[in-house]
């Protein structure tokens, strides 16, 4: 492990005023996004898609890096150009999204484990040769009267400890993503809860594992109640999350990213604004990573309007927001 090296990406990753573009959907997630919208769920207009988002001009003035999945690392832009190398002549640090997704946890009806651990150190060392810098790793959590159980929550800070020692043996920083899901009835209060036990159990075992903290980024969910409740205000989302992270989070990691979690657009935004304004003293940076809450606009122009650039200004405006979010300016 080459601590200097992993220091130094995280520390462009986390830089003011920007964060971190999520374009790693599967080619069955981007499957749905396209048929939303609807477009044809073929490689080229996943290519063309994708290097519409890539190609946005300045775009590295607001994004430090972005998360791509497998097929997006290799592929290429109608002028033969890898997109890994449009990213870096733009100052974006390219990423690559290396679990396998979410499978039944046996024995535990309801649960999941992410798996993707086999041959990871080999496809580490591909992706490496790609140009890849960091990587991610998801687990997921709902929460219901019985769930998550403590197996869930261990299994998934077991792996995910893992895949960020993997990871940093090969130079590439390891995201790791413990993500407390929306899709319930539960209160913020129940949310602080299960997302503080998550916290605890990942870094208990990032500990373990002999991982580098500042060499490794968490990308979190904010702490907000179910969507079948009302919605928190943003004084007590920003309270709540930053109180969590105090409680559990160690002052050494590289950053905190956010995921938008299902928010709207508008909602992920402000909730980010209010988190910085409220608590600039905090012994980390707080700043963005989202997939939706950049790209939702910005889809649905590409693909109704086949307007390239109106596309891209969407994506621009959208990132210029949550950059300035980023830092409580708005």
């Amino acid at each position: 492990m080459n601590r200097e090296m992993l220091r130094e990406t995280t520390e462009k990753l986390m830089a003011k005023h920007k964060g971190i573009l999520a374009m790693d959907e599967s080619t069955g997630t981007i499957a749905k996004r396209f048929q939303d919208v609807g477009v044809e769920n073929t490689e080229d207009n996943r290519r063309a898609y994708r290097e519409m988002l890539i190609t946005a001009p300045n775009l590295g003035k607001f994004i430090s890096g972005a998360i791509l999945y497998d097929e997006t690392l290799k592929q290429k832009t109608h002028d033969g150009i890898l997109f890994s190398d449009v990213m870096k002549n733009q100052g974006i640090i390219p990423g690559i999204k290396v679990d396998k997704g979410v499978k039944d946890l046996a024995g535990f009806p309801g649960e999941t484990v992410t798996e993707g651990l086999d041959e990871l150190r080999e496809r580490l060392k591909g992706y490496a040769m790609l140009g890849a810098k960091f990587a991610k790793w998801r687990a997921t959590f709902s929460i219901s009267s019985t769930t998550p159980t403590w197996n869930a929550i261990q299994s998934n800070a077991h792996a995910m400890a893992r895949y960020a020692a993997l990871c940093q043996e090969q130079q590439i920083v390891p995201i790791v993503e413990p993500e407390v899901l929306m899709e319930s009835k539960h209160t913020i209060q129940q949310s602080y809860e299960v997302t503080r036990n998550v916290h605890l159990a990942l870094f208990t075992e990032l500990r373990k594992h002999n991982v580098a903290l500042d060499g490794l980024i968490l990308k979190t969910n904010m702490v907000l109640p179910g969507y079948s409740n009302p919605k928190a205000h943003p004084e007590e989302v920003a309270e709540q999350t930053v109180m969590c992270f105090m409680e559990t989070v160690p002052a050494a990691i590289g950053g905190i990213v956010f995921l938008s979690g299902g928010q709207s657009d508008e909602d992920a935004t402000t909730h980010l604004n209010m988190i910085n304004k409220m608590f600039k003293d905090v012994p980390w940076r707080l700043t963005f990573s989202y997939g939706r809450g950049l790209q939702r606009e910005p889809l649905k122009i590409w693909a109704s309007e086949k307007d390239k650039v109106k596309a891209q200004k969407a994506l621009l405006l959208r990132a210029e927001e949550n950059a300035k979010a980023s830092e409580g300016l708005l």
